[in-house]
């Protein structure tokens, strides 16, 4: 970590950066918290990462958030992984060490979970059975996560069968594979459902699910936070479940990033979050 009594600078590399939120939210904690530092953005095509990535510690830089395309190609370029953030095959938080060194993190997938507790703080991951749709990146890191904090099992359904297989080979036993059609049938008894498709997102088809086997003490949760309430998530609240949108996992990703850049672990308020509000 930088000096804090230096104006620090973090930001957000990727290709491209300009539809982010990231900004808003960390430039809101250093003026709250009164810490001298900007949060930017690195747009960055691929073919300059390697130079850009070099250029994080040369420039007194504190780290910075990595987002698409970025998130597996960094891999190689940082000089130590975060065990979770192997696990998951993505990074999406770099922080320079006081010696130069950079080292990923992935704080999504505990970003999420945390969002879930914010909701409902009787929930664990250990709670009950466990369905994820989807089995892209977004789904690879909350099925890690997941697990590394105790969940028993959980379901991953997928049109391709063999990426959710993948999600299953690099996590574990805990992961059980379904194939798609099989999706309202894993409901009957979880404790969470998870949407990390796009399907529901703005410009998108909505989720094709029924909730009717679903228990109505499960939570749950749409990483998507554009709309604020996706088809699925007003589905399930007319259905009884509590419900969460992506809004609190991109809040809770970001909490412990700005700690190891700037030693604050910094609070969500209703002044963040309608700030972000503004933005929509």
């Amino acid at each position: 970590m930088a000096d804090q009594n230096t104006f620090g600078i973090a930001g957000l590399l990727g290709w491209p950066v300009a539809h982010s939120r990231s900004p808003v939210i960390h430039n809101h904690w250093l003026a709250h918290y009164g810490i001298a530092g900007r949060y930017v953005l690195f747009p960055v095509p691929p073919e300059k990462l390697e130079a850009a990535v070099r250029g994080i510690a040369t420039l007194g830089l504190r780290g910075c958030n990595v987002t698409t395309p970025h998130k597996q190609a960094i891999f190689p370029l940082v000089d130590r992984v975060d065990e979770l953030a192997r696990k998951i095959g993505a990074i999406n938080t770099v922080v320079v060490e006081k010696d130069g060194t950079l080292i990923g993190f992935n704080n999504d997938g505990n970003g999420f979970i945390q969002s879930l507790r914010d909701a409902d703080p009787k929930w664990r991951p250990d709670s009950g059975p466990i369905v994820v749709l989807g089995a892209g990146g977004a789904a690879r890191a909350v099925v890690a996560s997941l697990a590394a904090q105790g969940a028993k099992e959980i379901r991953v359904a997928n049109r391709t069968l063999d990426k959710a297989q993948e999600i299953a080979d690099a996590v574990g036993p805990v992961v059980k594979v379904l194939p798609w059609k099989q999706r309202e049938e894993a409901l009957e008894d979880i404790a969470l459902l998870a949407n990390a498709t796009s399907l529901g997102m703005a410009g998108k088809p909505p989720l094709d699910i029924s909730l009717d086997r679903l228990p109505k003490r499960a939570l749950v949760g749409d990483l998507i936070y554009i709309p604020p309430e996706t088809p699925l998530l007003a589905a399930a609240r007319l259905h009884g479940n509590i419900t969460v949108n992506g809004l609190g996992l991109l809040l809770n990703q970001a909490r412990p990033a700005f700690n190891a850049w700037f030693g604050v672990m910094p609070e969500i308020t209703p002044a963040l979050r309608q700030a972000i509000a503004a933005t929509f």
